[in-house]
């Protein structure tokens, strides 16, 4: 799935703003309106780019006459050094936009090169690498195309995409099985219910209420195990809490379906991304 052309206008919008105040008063000083530049965006690491058409975007934003060469593509691993676009245009207009237009394209690869760190660590398992809501307010969108780009199947986009009854619902309604009972009665329209659970004991109740699929909340891999070996394929399963780069593998390999991780998005570093003037 791309991203929405209206959703990268909002971001690229809201950023300039940010970003340029009442304007750039060193470029529309020191630079000749008519100057023309051509520039080179490289990659000074090994990366998985993602949000490269998003930068590019800036660039139109502030020039129409500008001239965009894709030298890369979003999702397919790059080494330091590798060109991702060439950019033509008006000098003042790409100086304007260098800034966000990095911080888009870094802030979103990084959350794709880390995402593949993951998805790699499970290879040859069962398991699928799943996103969550943890992501910086109002970039959402460009950071859950990041992770895809990086291998991850998206979770929900917003609370309207699914019914998740999590921990506090449950203390709220008073047990896993009147949870399941008042979604259901609810007629949401979603057929799939989703809990989370943090025993066993709750894994057994949400089996027995019917649940379309469970969420193992901070489960050691003994725990994990049992409660694939209770499901017996009957539900999806997934694995949350703790996840790391270091453990994804033991998690992985205890047969459930799924894990999911916020640090793919909380916890990314945004990569090395420079933009220099083209030989």
């Amino acid at each position: 799935m791309s991203l929405d052309p209206v959703e990268i206008e909002r971001v690229i919008l809201a950023a300039l703003a940010e970003d340029l105040g009442t304007g750039d008063v060193t470029t529309r000083a020191t630079i000749p309106p008519d100057t023309r530049l051509k520039l080179v965006m490289a990659t000074r690491q090994d990366i998985v780019p993602a949000g490269i058409e998003v930068a590019a975007a800036v660039f139109r934003h502030l020039s129409a006459d500008t001239r965009i060469d894709f030298l890369a593509n979003d999702g397919v691993r790059v080494s330091a050094g590798t060109a991702l676009m060439r950019v033509e245009g008006p000098a003042q207009a790409l100086l304007t936009a260098e800034r966000t237009a990095l911080n888009l394209v870094q802030f979103m690869s990084g959350i794709a090169t880390l995402t593949r760190a993951y998805v790699d660590r499970i290879a040859g398992t069962k398991a699928k690498l799943l996103d969550t809501r943890k992501t910086t307010p109002g970039l959402r969108t460009l950071s859950k195309y990041a992770t895809r780009m990086g291998g991850a199947t998206n979770h929900r986009m917003r609370l309207d995409d699914g019914v998740l009854i999590k921990d506090n619902h449950v203390a709220v309604a008073g047990s896993v099985g009147e949870a399941v009972r008042r979604a259901r009665a609810a007629r949401t329209g979603i057929p799939d219910i989703r809990v989370e659970c943090d025993t066993l004991d709750q894994v057994r109740e949400a089996l027995d209420a019917g649940a379309s699929s469970i969420l193992l909340d901070n489960m050691t891999p003994d725990q994990l195990r049992e409660a694939v070996r209770m499901a017996d394929g009957r539900v999806p399963l997934e694995a949350s809490g703790g996840v790391t780069l270091e453990n994804i593998l033991v998690v992985a390999e205890t047969g459930v379906d799924f894990i999911s991780t916020g640090r793919i998005t909380q916890a990314a570093p945004s990569v090395d991304i420079g933009l220099d003037i083209a030989n």
